[in-house]
């Protein structure tokens, strides 16, 4: 039963050829996966606004709307963004093959199409999509405010953290397309030529009324890097909370929020953390102050302000 529920792949074929998609469509639908066709690229981005593919076999040469504006509009499309396009051509000239992988193709096969090596293509993007989208998704549940950029600074993809903290400061301006600021640009070269630490936080000015702190986190692929976005709350936290009180930086940090009334989500938000984190801050803060709940541990940190002040 289980085998009987299990889902199948959505592909869908833009072509304007019949008997493309009528070999397709057998050979796919023999293959165990859902076939949706288009004649156009006018009716497959009708038809991605009802229903979401998990890949795209789309024909590079077609009237009127063609396959590589077709591409670049299913890439701008959020919904169907991450959703792997394969080309298929009967041009095998290195400028379509080119033009096809700039506009977001990811592979690219030439007519007449061989089944079997179309299917093995199809199974490899499909995985890797979902391997994608599997690490994304756990990291979109982290609370972390991450991001990734290509290599001239271009956001590819946000978790929706870090997207409501851009987007609260009016950083985006089309959807969720930022171009990085040059002193981040530059810092993030540094790094990749082994002129900055990784590690090491990048402050720039990105937007009108803030200041946002920037960590390189790792690279994700050859045109994929992860950073880590928050505000800069340097000179936050008082010093005594950390001489008086034996706490660590980040936990003077959230006792001085809270001292403020901001509740756990908004720490969370604001210093980049997860809910999860701050509570178990929170949780060291009240051992180590002696106290049992945010209301006690909010008085002594004011006590404690006002009497430094």
């Amino acid at each position: 039963m289980t085998n009987d529920l299990k889902k199948r792949d959505i592909v869908l074929v833009v072509d304007d050829s019949p008997e493309t998609l009528r070999m397709l469509t057998d050979a796919l639908d023999g293959a165990g996966m859902t076939v949706m066709v288009a004649l156009d690229g006018a009716a497959a981005m009708r038809i991605v606004e009802q229903i979401t593919p998990d890949i795209v076999l789309l024909d590079a040469i077609m009237p009127g709307l063609d396959g590589f504006e077709t591409c670049r509009r299913l890439k701008r499309n959020p919904a169907v963004s991450d959703v792997p396009v394969i080309f298929m051509t009967g041009l095998a000239e290195s400028e379509h093959i080119v033009r096809g992988l700039e506009a977001g193709g990811v592979d690219y096969v030439t007519k007449p199409i061989v089944i079997v090596e179309m299917l093995a293509r199809i199974r490899v993007h499909l995985g890797n999509a979902r391997l994608s989208q599997s690490a994304r998704a756990a990291l979109d549940v982290s609370g972390r405010f991450l991001l990734a950029v290509d290599r001239v600074g271009k956001v590819l993809w946000a978790t929706p953290q870090a997207q409501k903290l851009l987007a609260a400061d009016g950083a985006s301006a089309e959807g969720f397309r930022l171009d990085l600021p040059k002193p981040w640009l530059d810092w993030l070269e540094q790094v990749h030529s082994g002129l900055a630490q990784p590690k090491t936080p990048m402050k720039a000015s990105l937007l009108r009324n803030d200041e946002l702190r920037l960590q390189y986190m790792g690279k994700l692929g050859p045109n994929e890097f992860l950073l880590r976005l928050a505000r800069d709350t340097s000179g936050e936290s008082p010093k005594e909370f950390t001489t008086e009180f034996g706490l660590t930086s980040r936990e003077s940090e959230v006792l001085a929020w809270l001292s403020k009334g901001k509740t756990n989500r908004d720490i969370a938000q604001i210093l980049g953390l997860s809910p999860r984190t701050v509570d178990k801050h929170l949780e060291q803060i009240y051992a180590k102050l002696g106290v049992e709940n945010r209301t006690a541990a909010a008085a002594i940190a004011t006590s404690a302000s006002r009497r430094d002040s």
